[in-house]
Order: structure tokens, then sequence, then C-alpha cells
């Protein structure tokens, strides 16, 4: 017993630490792995290695140390590798909510914005969801109407007082439904209208760049409209008569640039909330007239888009048309009044793809002549009248600096009067407001310093813009009715 038990020892010794080198292994490895992504075969390979050299290591020193108990001891069992322990098993990783990469998720939330920032721009939405002086997009400012004022909402992301609180469904039920978030009925002086066929995906983008802005604690000043029209019952019947939820449907037999113009100006730009007459109760006949119309209260008259007579564009060139948009100044017209800050707040930021879609959808507009045209014999450019006496006076003394004696003005900056559409067309209201009021072309990237004319309001009397006007719109061969002093009078007070 003695003698056979040393050389036992060291064979039970190796296979003993070798199964301790794989239990110490394998906890060690159970130590590191907290469940975060690993190659498993390789720290499996790293226990086996492990194990392997710790079981080389204790052979090697048992049979060191029983060297002075016999001088050959005996190999360790080829059977101790059965003792060998397998690495404790692979636990199970919780699993977590699957997410696009965060880099992804962040350039995209970009990319809506600023296409949401392009539409708001396109759909001209500051120009009236920024009252004069105020901060941009945080409301206050009036729309007028014959039935009294409704003043534009905050649509910054105020909780309190903007759409902090809304939801992307909330906002597309505004433009899409013309209601707000709590069921209320929007006016139409908001032109739900037109942005009803406004596309889901445009409405989310918009709602994403407003989204992004800086809340503003902006309360709602409430409107104030005479009655029966401040009533949501008023208003319920006036939907019903005049308002259907719609969707824009491209026209199949036009090519893509049309269908894209035709969208821009009928339903994002809502060009027709100003071209377009209204009834007696403020309704329009529908998103696709442009016959032209009188913008009420402010007194301009927003000319047809499809009457040559007026502000037709068929049988202009398409680059013109164009510079017009996008700088407020061509070699065929200047944009003045409201249009001018519709050119300098939107149509000036369109890319040159919308800008053309635009322009080919306005030039294939039916041709249409508005009856009712003042048309009379041209009045003399001489003093054979009294009003020509003064008209050509008053021509010489304030106009002909600038325009010339001939009427041709000068070439990017003072526009010629002779065969301008806008000196002949049947309503001379804008004549009246621009010489009362002065001219101004919009400052935009392409006209940062535009020419302008100085008001006359306080020099000129009634009687006085009307012989002028009535003198211009018979000269040079022209062929206008003459402006009445009423006519003057009635702009004036507009103006005021």
């Amino acid at each position: 017993m003695t003698r056979r038990t040393p050389r036992r020892l060291p064979a039970v010794a190796a296979a003993v630490a070798a199964v301790v080198a794989l239990l110490g292994a394998g906890t060690t490895w159970l130590s590191v792995y907290d469940g975060t992504p690993a190659d498993v075969s390789a720290l499996a390979a790293t226990s086996a290695t492990s194990a392997t050299s710790a079981t080389s290591a204790t052979s090697s020193t048992s049979s060191t140390s029983s060297t002075s108990s016999t001088p050959t001891p005996p190999p360790p069992p080829t059977s101790a590798p059965t003792l060998t322990r397998a690495p404790a098993p692979t636990p199970t990783p919780t699993p977590t909510p699957t997410r696009a990469p965060a880099p992804a998720a962040a350039s995209d939330a970009v990319a809506l914005v600023a296409r949401g920032r392009y539409l708001v721009l396109a759909g001209s939405c500051a120009g009236c969801h920024t009252e004069r002086g105020g901060v941009p997009f945080a409301g206050g400012r009036p729309i007028e109407t014959p039935f009294g004022n409704v003043y534009a909402g905050n649509l910054t992301p105020d909780l309190a007082t903007g759409i902090g609180g809304w939801s992307a469904d909330d906002f597309w039920h505004a433009l899409h439904n013309g209601r707000s978030r709590d069921g209320r009925l929007l006016y139409p002086a908001f032109p739900y209208p037109n942005y009803t066929r406004l596309a889901r995906t445009d409405a989310d983008a918009m709602y994403a760049y407003l989204r992004s802005l800086a809340p503003v604690a902006r309360a709602a000043t409430p409107h104030t409209l005479r009655f029966p029209f401040d009533q949501q019952a008023s208003l319920a019947v006036w939907r019903a008569m005049f308002f259907r939820p719609a969707r824009f449907e491209p026209e199949p037999a036009r090519p893509a640039a049309w269908n894209r113009g035709a969208y821009l100006v009928e339903t994002l730009g809502h060009c027709n909330a100003c071209h377009a007459r209204r009834n007696a109760l403020g309704a329009t006949a529908g998103p696709l007239d442009l016959a032209g119309g009188l913008i009420p209260i402010q007194n301009w008259y927003a000319p047809s888009l499809n009457d040559e007579a007026e502000a037709g564009v068929a049988g202009w060139p398409a680059g013109d048309v164009a510079a017009l948009l996008r700088t407020g100044v061509s070699p065929r017209g200047v944009a003045q009044g409201p249009m001018a800050e519709v050119v300098a707040g939107s149509t000036q930021h369109l890319d040159d793809a919308d800008l053309a879609a635009m322009v080919a959808y306005l030039q294939a507009l039916p041709a249409a002549v508005k009856p009712g045209t003042r048309a009379v014999a041209p009045l003399p450019a001489t003093p054979q009248t009294a009003i020509g006496a003064t008209g050509l006076r008053l021509y010489g003394l304030h106009c002909a600096g600038c325009h010339g004696d001939d009427g041709r003005g000068v070439a990017g900056a003072y526009p010629a009067l002779a065969g301008n559409r806008a000196v002949t067309m049947a309503n001379p209201v804008n004549l009246v407001h621009i010489v009362l009021r002065g001219g101004f072309a919009p400052v935009t990237a392409g006209n940062p310093r535009p020419f302008g004319m100085p008001p006359f309001a306080t020099v000129l009397s009634d009687a006085d813009v009307a012989a002028l006007l009535s003198y211009l719109r018979g000269a040079w061969g022209q062929r206008a009715a003459e402006v009445t002093p009423l006519d003057v009078s009635r702009a004036r007070g507009a103006a005021n």
C-alpha cells in the first residue's frame, strides 16, 4: 500500500488540477459575459486553451515533485481528459426592440425638417402667421374680411399657446378638414379649401419643421367677427354649402411638370385665394378659379391669370415668367402690392424645377376674355381737353424724369408705361394704389436693391390723380377708360 500510493498520486493530482482549471476558466468566462454581443466561439476556445495549459502545468509539477519517490513515474492516464467539464452554456441575451441606427435616424429627421421648411415657404405661411414686427410664425396678424377680422394663430411649438400639444394627425386634420385640435371649425381665412388637397407626406414635413422652431408664448388674439359670422353654427352652414374635403388627383394625360405646377398653384400656393372672385359669403368657385378678383378690404385687384389683357402669361417667354416669380422683376412686368409680398416670402425660395412647373401650368391655362372691359376711344395725349391738359402737365412734372416722355422707362429700373397692361387694365384700382402709396418691387436675392417709386398721396389730390392716370391710359396709342375722382377716393379710403 505504501509503495503503490506514490504512483497514483501524480495522476489523481493532475486530473483534479485539470478540473479545477476548467472550472476556473469557465467561471472567468461567465464573469466577463454580460449579455453584450461577443464572439462566443473565441471565448470557448480561450477557455479550452486555458484548461489545456493548466493540465500540462500541473502534470509537469507533479512529475517533478515525485522524482524522489520513484525514478520513472507512470504517465498520466489517457482517460484523464474524460474528466474535463464543458464550459458553462452561453446565456441567451434579452432581446431589445429593433431600432434604426441613430445616425441614419438623425439624418432622416434633418431631411424631413428641411423639406418641411421648403414647403412652408412655398405655402407662404409666415405671410399670415407673423404680425408686423413680431416673431415669425407666432401669429397675431389680422386677416381682414368683410365680416370682421380673423387673427392668425401661433404655429410655434409652445405647449400652452401654440401647436406644442398637437400631433401630426391634429395638424393634418386642420389642413385637410379645417378643424382645430379641439374640434372647432376653422374660418376659411385660413385657406383649408385649398390645403385640403395637400399630400399627407407634405403635411407631416411641414409639421416637423414647425415643431423644430423655438416655442413662443403668445396667446391667440380673439377674432372680431360680427354676428352671426362669429357663430360656429353659421360656419357649419357655410362649410356645408361651399367646402368638401378632397385630395389632389394628377391628370394622367398631362406631363409630370404640369401636374406638379397644378399642385403648387392650386393647393400649396393657394393662388386663387386672391386671384378669384368671391360671392357675398366670401366663397370662391373652387381652387381652379383663377379668373381674377378684388381682394376684400385691401381693395387691390388680383388680375386674371388666364386673360392676356390682365395677368395671363401664355404669350410670355418661359424665362420671363420664371424671373418675375424668382426676383419680382422681368422684362414684361414688376410685382407690386400683395404680389410683391408673395414673391419676397414664397416664390423666390422655390427651386428651378418647381418654378418651371408653375410656369408650365400657368402658360397652359385656357385663355379667357373677361366681360365688361371699359374700352373707349383714347384720350389725346395733347392738351385738347381740360383733363388731358392737366394729366400731361402732371406727367411731365412728376413722372417723365424716370419713365420718359415716350413712356418707355428704363430697362431694369423704371418700368415702361407705354404698352403696360397694368396701366390699361379695366379695373384701375392697382394703378391708383401705386400712385398714392408708391411702387416698390420686392427685395429678393436676385434683386436685392430694387428701384422704387415714391408715394404721391400727400402731393396730388383725387382730381389730380384721376387726370394723370386718365392721361396715361390714353397716351401712346393706349385705349382704356378714364379714371374718375371717385375711383381715386375709394382707393384712398382703402389705403387708409
